[in-house]
C-alpha cells in the first residue's frame, strides 16, 4: 500500500482548497471509474487473465486510449509477477503508480516556460468551442492575481463576437485587450499586440488565435504565420503554444492534438471542462501517446478552476475513496498491533 499512503500523506497535510478542486472536478470521472473498479475487486478476488481482460475494458471505456492500455496492461502483469500479487486488491495502489508515472514523465515539464528577464509571450490554438477565450481570461486573471501585468491580444478575428468575448474578459478581470476590426489580419494584430505589450512593461501577452478558417490548410497557415510574426520581434517567441481542448470531446481531442501538433509544434495542452466529463482518462491517452505535456485543467466554471496540472493530485483526485479505504484499513491493522504489545 505503500503509493496510497504517500498520496495520502502527501495530500491529507495541505488544507489548500487545490486538492479539493481536484476532488470535486473528477467527480463524474471517479464515481464512473472507480465504481467499476470496485466491481472489478468484487467480481475477481484473484488476480488471473479475466481479471486483466475486464480491466482492460474499464480503462478503454474511460478513454484511456487503446495503445496506452495495452501498455499499461503488459506494465501491471510484469509487477504482479514481480511483487507477487496474488488478491486483486493488491493491485489498486500498483494501477495509479503506473497512471502517475505515464502522466509524469520527466518531473517538470508541465511548469509553463515563463521569462524571467523579458516578456512570456504565450500563444493559444485550438477549434472553437473549447473553451479557448475562457482559458484566456482565467489565465489572465490567474497572473494578475500574483502581480504580473497582462494584455490579451484578440487575435480570432474570423469569429462573430470573439474579439467581444475577449473584451468582456478584460473588462472582468482589469487587462488590457489589443484588438483591430473584425476579418482584420492575425498577424496584424499581433504585431500590434507586441508593440502595446512592450510599451506597458508587461510581464506576459496572451494571444488568441483562429480556431476555424474556410479549411484546415488555411487555418494552420494563418497559424504558421501569426507565429512567423511573433518569432520576428521576439526571437525566441512565443514560449509557449498551448493548445486547448474540450475533455469531454474524448477522442476527437486526440484527433485535434495530431492535428495542431504537426503544424505549430505544441509546446503542452490546456484541457478544459474536465468536471464534464466520466471519461477523464484523455489526460493519459493524449499524455502518453502524443507525448505532449498537459499544463493546465479546467475543473469548474469559477474564475480560479484552471489549475496547473499535477500528476499526483489527479491520482489523487480520480482514487481519493480508494486510498482513504485502503490506507485506513493499514492504520486500523496498525493500531490492533499496537494494542497487543
Amino acid at each position: 500500500m505503500g503509493f496510497f499512503k504517500k498520496l495520502k500523506d502527501k495530500f491529507t497535510e495541505q488544507t489548500e482548497t487545490v486538492t479539493e478542486k481536484f476532488k470535486d472536478g473528477l467527480t463524474k470521472t471517479r464515481d464512473s471509474f472507480v465504481g467499476r473498479m470496485n466491481e472489478l475487486f468484487a467480481q475477481y478476488r484473484t488476480v488471473d487473465e479475466d481479471f486483466f481482460e475486464e480491466l482492460e475494458e474499464i480503462l478503454i471505456g474511460a478513454d484511456v486510449g487503446v495503445s496506452t492500455v495495452m501498455e499499461l496492461i503488459d506494465e501491471l502483469k510484469d509487477e504482479v509477477k514481480l511483487r507477487n500479487i496474488k488478491e486483486s486488491r493488491e493491485i489498486a495502489p500498483v494501477i495509479s503508480e503506473k497512471l502517475a508515472e505515464k502522466l509524469d514523465k520527466s518531473g517538470e515539464d508541465a511548469d509553463l516556460n515563463m521569462q524571467d528577464d523579458q516578456m512570456t509571450v504565450i500563444l493559444f490554438v485550438g477549434v472553437n468551442g473549447v473553451g479557448k477565450t475562457t482559458t484566456i481570461g482565467k489565465m489572465a486573471h490567474s497572473f494578475k492575481e500574483k502581480g504580473k501585468t497582462v494584455v490579451m491580444a484578440a487575435g480570432d478575428t474570423f469569429r462573430a463576437g470573439a474579439i467581444e468575448q475577449l473584451e468582456v474578459w478584460g473588462d472582468r478581470v482589469g487587462v488590457d485587450v489589443i484588438k483591430q476590426q473584425a476579418g482584420s489580419d492575425p498577424a496584424a494584430v499581433m504585431y500590434d499586440a507586441i508593440q502595446s505589450a512592450r510599451a506597458k512593461k508587461a510581464d506576459v501577452l496572451l494571444c488568441d488565435t483562429a480556431g476555424r478558417l474556410q479549411n484546415k490548410v488555411n487555418l494552420m497557415k494563418e497559424l504558421e504565420k501569426v507565429k512567423r510574426v511573433i518569432s520576428r520581434e521576439i526571437p525566441d517567441a512565443p514560449h509557449e503554444v498551448l493548445l486547448v481542448l474540450d475533455a469531454t470531446t474524448g477522442q476527437n481531442a486526440m484527433s485535434q492534438a495530431k492535428t495542431f501538433g504537426e503544424a505549430t509544434e505544441v509546446s503542452g495542452i490546456v484541457l478544459t471542462k474536465l468536471d464534464g466529463t466520466a471519461k477523464g482518462g484523455i489526460v493519459l491517452a493524449i499524455r502518453n501517446e502524443l507525448n505532449i505535456p498537459v499544463k493546465l485543467i479546467g475543473l469548474g466554471e469559477g474564475m480560479d478552476d484552471l489549475q496547473p496540472f499535477d500528476a499526483e493530485q489527479f491520482v489523487y483526485g480520480l482514487f481519493k475513496e480508494l486510498v482513504e479505504e485502503e490506507t485506513g484499513e493499514e492504520m486500523e491493522e496498525g493500531e490492533i498491533e499496537n494494542t497487543r504489545e
